[in-house]
């Protein structure tokens, strides 16, 4: 997959992600965050989907991907609310 190809994707899977995990109190992030988030997370759900399967994943633009790299992506949002929310309550 391209460059060009890796940033749209990123930015849906990002999206979606911020989405999922929000619901309707969610946190606006911009593009850039939704990006990375969507980038990292692709490459996070990679190694979930390697470690559950034992198989590498292809990174076509199919909805199979998407949805790997969008649980990726969801699992990182998770992890870095859970660290927000706790820092947040070390300073109270």
């Amino acid at each position: 997959m391209g460059f060009i190809a890796w940033i749209v994707f990123g930015a849906i899977v990002g999206w979606v992600a911020n989405i999922v995990v929000g619901g309707r109190s969610r946190q606006r992030q911009g593009c850039l965050v939704s990006i990375i988030v969507g980038v990292v997370g692709a490459a996070l759900g990679g190694l979930l989907y390697r470690a559950f399967t034992g198989q590498e994943k292809t990174w076509d633009f199919d909805f199979p991907s998407l949805g790997v790299a969008a649980v990726g992506a969801v699992v990182l949002l998770v992890i870095v609310r859970l660290i927000q929310g706790l820092a947040s309550r070390d300073r109270q």
